[in-house]
């Protein structure tokens, strides 16, 4: 029964992600819909692999070839899903076809093997991988069965530095879709990358024991499945957490963003801005540490697009740089008259989400380190950025 429980389990956790990961469409985002889409691929495998486990030998044979694809394209297709984070706006088969081409042809050369193998034969393989040697079938399925493993340990490999690299020179972008300002340490993105890792590094050793081994090992399976379970909840609840929007991930072009207010009617990108001026100088938005540009869009009627463009164009900035302009100015204030508050008093009255978002955004601001810019902001006591 526990055996059976623990199968389960994993297929009950992908299965509650890919539904709740759709959600409320206020909530949507393409990192998060394409997360949803992700989970169906383990989803497949680990429904063939409760099906060969169980073990229901009627059942496996009919999944084992969406096995064969879903298993190939799971890291590639969670690469994808981190370009999604940092570096790209949508998924088009157009774009990322290259990262998907090798490792379909290569599941398609072992499915029309199979497709091509005596029944009799390739049932009686799947549970015993010795059987039918002198079959020239049995010779290519287990030569193919061979080349997945190889890739899958590489394709392992590439995604996670793949992820890796991504995060190191995108890291605001992927992390801004759980912050509205820079955090500093990034660990969401991380663990993002790390849950695929494990995962990956326990189905290996799996594939390495080799199934006839883990079929009378359940202490093998507990601890493969157990991991398994918990590392999909971890990754299908970080994809939960993120926002509908990320406020920095500028996907438009400079020249589109000018035609874009060229075509507004007359006046309306400078109303814009008095009402962005208003909302900050006038009711001090940017002391809500949980700004967004949405709540921002809401509160003047407009859209976030509008807003982005309005600020790009008068200013030169971001969303975020912007917000982070006037909370400086408000630290700059507090600390002139309260210069013994500690810099988590100081991150918590301006508006910043941590005293991470708040020495992040000082040094990128002024070059300088929080104690520096302290230091010499008191001892002219006046505005130094």
């Amino acid at each position: 029964m526990i055996r059976i429980i623990l199968l389960l389990s994993p297929i009950f956790v992908t299965l509650f992600w890919a539904i709740a990961l759709i959600g409320n469409k206020k909530e949507h985002s393409t990192p998060r819909l394409f997360l949803s889409l992700f989970m169906l691929f383990p989803l497949i495998c680990l429904l063939a692999h409760f099906s060969y486990f169980a073990p229901l030998p009627d059942i496996y044979p009919y999944l084992d070839l969406p096995y064969q694809y879903a298993g190939s394209l799971i890291l590639p297709v969670y690469y994808i899903y981190f370009r999604l984070l940092t570096v790209e706006d949508k998924f088009s088969f157009k774009a990322h076809a290259r990262y998907l081409a090798v490792p379909t042809f290569l599941a398609s050369l072992y499915c029309i093997g199979a497709v091509l193998t005596p029944g009799n034969e390739y049932r009686t393989w799947l549970y015993n991988e010795h059987a039918f040697p002198n079959s020239p079938y049995i010779q290519f399925l287990s030569t193919m069965r061979t080349i997945l493993r190889i890739q899958f340990l590489l394709l392992g490999l590439l995604t996670v530095i793949g992820n890796h690299l991504l995060i190191r020179k995108y890291r605001d972008r992927a992390e801004q879709f759980y912050s509205d300002i820079n955090d500093g340490k990034y660990n969401n993105a991380k663990m993002l990358n790390y849950s695929i890792l494990i995962i990956a590094g326990a189905a290996f050793i799996a594939v390495a024991l080799g199934r006839r081994l883990l079929m009378s090992k359940d202490t093998i399976i507990y601890i493969v499945w157990s991991i398994t379970t918990v590392m999909m909840y971890i990754i299908g609840y970080m994809g939960f957490k993120q926002k509908p929007i990320n406020p920095t991930f500028e996907s438009q072009a400079t020249d589109k963003r000018q035609n874009l207010l060229e075509a507004m009617p007359d006046g309306a990108p400078k109303n814009i801005l008095n009402k962005i001026l208003a909302e900050f100088n006038e009711k001090k938005i940017h002391l809500n540490s949980q700004l967004n540009i949405t709540d921002l869009a809401q509160a003047i009627g407009t859209n976030r697009t509008y807003i982005s463009s309005v600020i790009n164009q008068q200013y030169n900035q971001n969303f975020c740089t912007f917000v982070n302009t006037y909370r400086i100015r408000e630290l700059e204030r507090v600390l002139l008259e309260n210069p013994d508050y500690s810099n988590e008093m100081l991150a918590e009255y301006c508006g910043f989400g941590s005293v991470i978002s708040l020495r992040r955004a000082v040094s990128a601001k002024t070059g300088l380190s929080m104690n520096e810019w302290k230091k010499r902001h008191l001892s002219k006591g006046e505005i130094v950025s």
